[in-house]
């Protein structure tokens, strides 16, 4: 178990708390009885600093009246004159005050980065705050000098505001997550024989048969047992138009029933569940640190030590031209200005944002360097069926060469085979056999690369692609059209017919691919279909290359190929049978996973198999890259202007920065990084 120094929150995995940044310090398990689901939740902990800073703000502010009313400057400013026996004193205790109470947040922030030897934005803004009011306490009690309390009290309240405003910002952009966590209803109607009671969906176990009335959440992942009706899955999937449902069909918890009565066994709760298998994801994701979050934690680093070592040099240089008080003011701006605050959120916040609306649109992220490096995409590679095809293969026609056997004959052998398969073929065959009664299997088995057989009442059935014949050397009377998908049946080892398939292209193919090309992707497709077919969907699609007669076990080789060719490769596939493939791509994507958003060897799950997605991620991708870009030239960038106007190197032109004015220029650059990253947008 790991924890944050700062706020006391606890992860499970080193690293830096998400939004601090503050370097997480492993404690011992017995020491941390937070068990995993018990761990602080980052929205509530920063409504809570939110409220925090506000308050303080709002008192701070109150007693920075009198302050500035009682400065000599701001009575010489503004032209009157309030003095009494002991007002330098009155002074100094309504500033003692803000200082303690105000700064309170980051005289705190400066023992815990020092404790942990990782000096940061609270440290400069700790040190800034300190050397001020104790050289003004000091001129107080004796020391030559003049004192700063007004500029004291007024940098404290402009910092307050400042870190109301970026924890409103981090809130806000923590809002898209939790919305996934509220789309959940309270309760459920359970159905037990003839009764309906209505239960908390915390009660729902497996198993459990649950009534979903017309326009009602769905109260858990299920099977539809009765009725058929359109579903809405926008706020789960980015689908916008409803999608329809029938008896046997899958459906997701929290997406919204249409205007029929559904009956769903439940098959996923609690930990089971789709949403909850993304709101962790979506954690996780936001958690891990991409090579971009990393430059970043270097950079911040870097510019704390940059901003203590000018600091210092400036306080020297101004010393030795014999001005001690404007010395202290100049170190304290200089230290200001330089926070890396907006550095050390820059990433974070487009992190947060990113992985929240790309969840909310069915694109789920596990590796958070992939979707990054997806803006380096030249290539996308597509597995055929089921992404740019439509993945239904119907039956367009069935020839028997055996008299012994009819069209039904073959049909009923072969779908008795296939009753138990997943893949699109099996369920066009299952498809064209609707109302016949199948037999019972035998000694079934896969044919690696090459089909499937098993024993129907008594017949050995075997099931094989034209490839795996004619491997087998079995000659063929006559020519076929190779732009269909055939099945050869062969019972008891004699060819005994054909069963030929055909599949259509999605429409939103063509516009995934054309859209591919606006940006300078190339698409290629990969199937274990022939060349004939494969060449026609290319041609069709306006692909820029196919592999064809493609085996499973071949796949990597295949993005190998394309890698050896300089190209940036991002896989599209089903998450299982093409893990190593998805492994050695630059990019591995699982398409069509559905509920399934546990794909191991993915680094992005697309809940669809919408080929228009992989657009959309490549598109989004590139603009979260472009996001974090420019928070991080924000966040360095001003600071080449504002420190050295800050330690007073256009002085003799009349152009110097009081501490006030460079607190407000550092919260500002970091409320500036917080809106540009709510900019944020999945381009469908």
């Amino acid at each position: 178990m790991y924890k944050c120094p700062k706020c006391g929150m606890e992860f499970e995995k080193p690293g830096k708390c998400t939004m601090d940044g503050a370097t997480l310090v492993k404690v011992e398990e017995e020491k941390s009885s937070t068990a995993p689901h018990k761990r602080h939740d980052h929205s509530e902990h920063h409504k809570h600093m939110a409220q925090d800073f506000k308050k303080r703000f709002i008192i701070s502010a109150i007693v920075t009246i009198p302050v500035l009313i009682l400065s000599p400057l701001i009575q010489n400013l503004l032209g009157f004159s309030i003095s009494f026996m002991g007002d330098k004193y009155v002074l100094w205790i309504l500033s003692s005050f803000v200082f303690f109470y105000g700064g309170y947040p980051f005289l705190k922030g400066l023992f815990s980065e020092l404790k942990n030897k990782n000096p940061g934005m609270m440290t400069l803004i700790a040190v800034a705050i300190s050397v001020a009011y104790v050289y003004s306490t000091a001129v107080v009690f004796g020391l030559k000098g003049k004192f700063f309390f007004w500029e004291l009290v007024t940098l404290i309240d402009v910092m307050l505001i400042g870190h109301f405003l970026e924890m409103k910002s981090v809130l806000g952009a923590s809002k898209a997550l939790e919305k996934l966590a509220q789309l959940m209803p309270d309760t459920a109607h359970l159905v037990t024989g003839g009764d309906i009671t209505d239960i908390k969906i915390s009660e729902l176990k497996k198993g459990n048969i649950v009534l979903v009335k017309a326009g009602e959440k769905i109260p858990a992942d299920g099977i539809i047992t009765d009725g058929d009706s359109y579903i809405d899955e926008s706020m789960l999937t980015g689908e916008s138009k409803p999608v329809q449902k029938k008896k046997g069909d899958k459906v997701i918890g929290g997406s919204i029933n249409g205007d029929k009565i559904l009956k769903v066994k439940v098959e996923g709760t609690g930990e089971e569940s789709y949403l909850n298998k993304v709101i962790n994801l979506v954690k996780d994701a936001q958690a891990s640190k991409s090579k971009t979050q990393r430059l970043a934690d270097v950079a911040a680093r870097w510019l704390t030590i940059i901003a203590i070592t000018t600091g210092v040099i400036t306080f020297v240089y101004w010393v030795f031209q014999g001005d001690l008080a404007f010395a202290i003011e100049r170190m304290a701006t200089v230290m200001v200005i330089a926070c890396p605050h907006a550095l050390g959120l820059a990433i974070p916040l487009v992190t947060a944002v990113s992985t929240s609306i790309s969840a909310k649109n069915g694109l789920l992220i596990r590796n958070r360097t992939a979707f990054e490096n997806s803006r380096k995409i030249t290539t996308v590679l597509f597995d055929k069926t089921g992404t740019l095809t439509e993945g239904k293969f119907g039956v367009s026609s069935i020839k028997v060469f055996d008299n012994k056997y009819d069209e039904n004959n073959i049909i009923k052998l072969s779908a008795s085979i296939e009753k138990n398969s997943e893949h699109p073929i099996a369920k066009g065959i299952l498809e064209k056999a609707n109302g016949i009664k199948l037999d019972d299997v035998k000694d079934f088995k896969v044919l690696k690369g090459e089909g499937i057989e098993g024993k129907v009442d008594g017949k050995k059935v075997t099931l094989l692609s034209k490839k795996a014949l004619e491997k087998r050397n079995i000659a063929l009377s006559e020519d076929y059209d190779d732009t269909a998908t055939l099945v050869f049946v062969l019972i008891d080892d004699t060819l005994a017919g054909v069963i030929s398939l055909s599949d259509q292209i999605r429409k939103e193919s063509f516009e995934a691919i054309e859209s591919l090309r606006k940006v300078g992707i190339k698409s290629w497709m990969l199937t274990g279909d022939n060349k004939q077919i494969a060449k026609k969907v290319s041609g069709e699609l306006g692909l820029d290359g196919f592999f064809a007669e493609v085996l499973p076990h071949e796949k990597l080789e295949k993005v190998k190929e394309l890698q050896e060719r300089g190209e940036f490769v991002a896989m599209t596939g089903d998450g299982i049978n093409d893990a190593p493939a998805l492994a050695q791509a630059d990019v591995g994507i699982a398409i069509g996973s559905g509920t399934d958003v546990a794909a191991e060897t993915a680094d992005i799950i697309l809940v669809n198999s919408n080929p228009k997605d992989v657009t959309s991620l490549v598109l989004f991708g590139k603009a979260t890259y472009n996001k974090m870009v420019q928070n991080l030239w924000w966040a360095t960038g001003y600071n080449a202007f504002a420190i050295p106007l800050a330690a007073g190197v256009l002085i003799g032109y009349g152009i110097v920065i009081s501490p006030a004015v460079g607190a407000a220029l550092m919260s500002l650059s970091t409320v500036i990084v917080a809106i540009n990253a709510k900019f944020l947008k999945v381009k469908k």
